[in-house]
């Protein structure tokens, strides 16, 4: 089960692991990958080096030793705040690879059954499993159905039935048969099954960078080279000034100095963090048992502006249940309920069996002998749209009752000779008006009336659409259903639209509809007609219960097979666009503020006589003790940063459903206010510590 307890940063394992992991990343070839880092590293090394060199010609300088040492702590910290973040995935990784096993599989050849080892297994080749057996790879069954425990990748005990030839046929490896006997399929290549997938992609082994990732590198880099211009002149600034104070040039900075300020004007805290922060957004999708494919997907959920919902299962609870029976005229409550019992006796649908119980709680109706009263049943069928029985009466007649959709039963009734009454077609449009379904019962040629199915509106979902409503992300409904269903569900739900009568083409049409109005469009599906929307939306979440080719064309798997999973998935989504934000905001504010806080301290002996301060000091207003003393605090304060906002990256801003405006104003207030005052306070802090 992916959906453990996630373990605290400040496990000792955990953290031990990651700091030893941290030291390896110093491998340039890693650090490469995060320029900004590799520039700090670049600085650290070059500040280590100019101190050996003068030690060696016996000239010892605690400052510079100082200042190498955290700069390469800088290094590390940034290295470890992406070490932790890995290490929760491989520790969720590690609990996938106790529950994968290297079983034996019963291949199927052309000339008979053989047992191979489930890693030997091919793409196409076909195996048996029977009760107690482990599912060897993925696969999809083409024959037979039986209980499986997928408990090992859902964490859910309870078995699913999975079957050939319908939406539920996709299986996985390492689940468990309970009973009976299929034939598989296997569909995917040795070392690329769905648990192989899920190990890579939380041990962040074939994580990329998204397009945004790669976006605020590119900016973050240009930052600095913006900053190493501006700390190259700073040198030559020096010269004239101190030539002009009659100053000696042994006071202009060294390179200690210069590297040390350059290394904390450039974006080090987010350029730090970035990977955390992605990495973590990925790990808190895996605390909700959602896989993604790529962190581009999580990141899109949290730009997805139209989300596309199914009716049955996500916005209703899927289950039409019968809740009352409306007799036509001249016909008793009691005959209705005893033909609509009678009708449903072998109907094991939710519908045909709250229809059996309905009848009994209301009308201490029991079922009856099926041979006894010589019943012929009729199942319900997509052409006919509607279902019944045929009794055969002791006079040899056969007493036919039906139950199903107003036309269905009209047309039955017409060619039997009858006639549909008018009260009962107003009746049928009343109940469809209600957002319910009206199920029509006849008699051979007669009308006796009505049940009303209901299918009840989750608990709850309305505030959830409201909540995505302040987010400015518009629901659209979609059913099968009339249009007067489709509007009274939608109205109960809250949902912004609906799409009724939608057929697959229908879903994909919308979707590109919505796509070529500028909008990031997600959805939600299992079946195999669904696969062409499913990789044409922007997300596309399959059902991990659903079909092969519905997983394969998702960019996310939902392992619980929730379909209102979606809106935890934009939830998540936001969540992480929000924390990088944040965190780029409070990381320049703190550029902005370090900048004004150290150039003026060190500036404050230039156009100066005998040794007093001179104009500049006036711009010192944090009255840093000395020039040594304002680089080497910042230079602290520039390592610490990071590691006090490792927890802060590795949790997330904490969500709130509200308008993107809205959290960009809160963001600047409390982000990039507080990254500004951040920096005065602790450097001068630190400064007062150095000094005492």
């Amino acid at each position: 089960m992916i959906t453990q307890k996630n373990k605290s940063f400040l496990n000792k394992e955990l953290f031990l692991g990651a700091l030893k992991d941290s030291i390896l990343k110093l491998n340039p070839v890693i650090l490469l990958k995060n320029p900004v880092i590799f520039i700090t590293a670049i600085g650290a090394f070059l500040t280590t080096l100019f101190f050996i060199l003068r030690l060696i010609h016996g000239n010892f300088s605690p400052f510079e030793l100082q200042i190498s040492a955290w700069l390469w702590l800088t290094v590390i910290f940034a290295n470890l705040s992406e070490a932790l973040a890995e290490g929760r995935g491989k520790a969720q990784a590690n609990s996938l690879r106790k529950n994968r096993t290297q079983t034996k599989a019963r291949q199927l050849t052309n000339s008979g059954e053989i047992e191979v080892s489930a890693t030997e297994l091919k793409k196409g080749d076909l195996v048996i499993c029977e009760s107690g057996d482990l599912i060897p790879s993925d696969g999809e069954v083409i024959e037979g159905v039986a209980s499986v425990d997928e408990s090992a990748i859902t964490g859910e005990s309870a078995p699913v039935i999975r079957e050939s030839g319908g939406d539920r046929s996709a299986v996985t490896g390492g689940t468990k048969v309970i009973s009976d006997r299929i034939i598989v399929r296997i569909t995917t290549e040795p070392g690329n099954t769905f648990i192989d997938r899920m190990i890579a992609l939380v041990e962040s082994a074939k994580r990329q960078k998204t397009p945004n990732e790669i976006a605020l590198s590119i900016l973050l880099s240009g930052l600095s080279v913006i900053f190493l211009l501006a700390v190259t002149t700073l040198p030559a600034f020096f010269n004239y000034s101190l030539k002009a104070s009659g100053l000696p040039q042994s006071q202009n900075l060294s390179l200690t100095v210069l590297i040390a300020l350059f290394v904390c004007l450039i974006p080090t805290t987010i350029g730090g963090l970035l990977s955390a922060i992605g990495i973590s957004g990925m790990e808190r999708l895996l605390r909700r048992n959602v896989i993604a494919t790529s962190g581009r997907a999580i990141e899109a959920a949290g730009d997805v502006d139209v989300l596309l919902l199914d009716k049955t299962g996500t916005i209703t609870l899927g289950n039409r249940m019968a809740s009352d029976f409306i007799p036509a005229d001249d016909i008793s409550i009691e005959e209705l309920a005893n033909a609509a019992q009678i009708s449903s006796l072998s109907d094991e649908t939710p519908e045909g069996r709250s229809i059996v119980i309905l009848a009994k709680e209301k009308f201490n109706l029991r079922g009856r002998d099926i041979q006894d009263i010589h019943a012929t049943f009729i199942p319900f069928s997509a052409q006919t749209r509607m279902s019944g029985v045929d009794l055969q009466l002791s006079n040899g007649k056969i007493r036919q009752i039906r139950k199903g959709s107003s036309d269905a039963i009209r047309s039955f009734i017409q060619k039997n000779n009858g006639f549909f009454p008018q009260k009962i077609q107003e009746k049928v449009i009343e109940i469809a008006g209600q957002g319910a379904t009206p199920l029509v019962v006849a008699e051979d040629n007669k009308v006796l009336g009505l049940i009303h199915l209901k299918d009840v509106v989750k608990g709850g979902i309305k505030q959830r659409f409201a909540e995505l409503r302040k987010m400015g992300i518009k629901t659209v409904m979609i059913t099968g259903d009339n249009s007067l269903t489709a509007a009274a569900i939608a109205a109960e739900a809250g949902v912004d639209d609906f799409m009724a009568e939608a057929k697959p083409e229908d879903k994909l049409r919308r979707i590109r509809e919505e796509q070529d109005k500028g909008h990031l469009v997600g959805m939600i599906g299992d079946g195999t007609n669904d696969a062409p929307a499913l990789a044409q939306a922007d997300i596309g979440i399959a059902l991990n219960s659903g079909t092969q080719a519905a997983r394969e064309a998702g960019n996310m798997i939902d392992l619980d097979s929730n379909p209102t999973k979606l809106i935890e998935v934009v939830e998540v989504g936001k969540q992480l666009l929000m924390t990088r934000g944040a965190l780029t905001t409070f990381s320049i504010a703190n550029d902005v503020a370090k900048y004004f806080a150290i150039i003026p301290a060190i500036a404050v002996s230039l156009y100066a006589f005998n040794q007093n301060t001179g104009a500049l000091a006036s711009l010192n207003i944090m009255h840093l003790a000395s020039p040594h003393s304002a680089i080497l605090s910042a230079v602290i304060f520039n390592a610490l940063i990071i590691i006090l906002l490792v927890p802060f990256a590795l949790k997330g801003v904490r969500y709130q459903p509200e308008s993107a405006q809205k959290a960009l104003t809160r963001n600047l207030l409390i982000f990039g206010l507080g990254g500004i005052i951040a920096p005065f306070v602790g450097i001068k802090l630190i400064d007062i510590l150095i000094n005492l």
